[in-house]
């Protein structure tokens, strides 16, 4: 979306629409779901996890990280990534918002 664009809509739907933009390569879903389901990670077992390149991993964290969604640490010569629990409660809380606002006997 260029840059004159999103100046049509409100923050919250501009800040949605960048999360769910993140959220849209099946990849940072495989990334995330592994963090969830680990809790903690070592860059180099994603690689093992996913089997994807290095460069395409660490790609995929960097968008993850620039959203906020992911944090990470050095330990030595790699990096450990987890869930960023501020972020992911808000983004959880946005979405939630998002879809309770349909109701279901309102429309054909």
């Amino acid at each position: 979306m260029g840059i004159t664009k999103s100046d049509l809509f409100n923050t919250e739907q501009n800040e949605l629409a960048t999360m769910a933009k993140v959220l849209g390569h099946p990849a940072r879903i495989a990334i995330l779901d592994y963090l969830v389901k680990t809790n903690v990670c070592i860059n180099g077992h994603l690689v093992e996890e996913l089997g994807l390149a290095q460069a395409t991993i660490s790609q995929h964290l960097k968008e993850l990280k620039s959203a906020g969604l992911i944090k990470g640490t050095i330990e030595g010569k790699a990096m450990c990534y987890c869930i960023n629990p501020e972020v992911w409660a808000a983004f959880k809380n946005t979405l939630e918002g998002f879809f309770n606002q349909f109701d279901e006997n309102s429309c054909c």
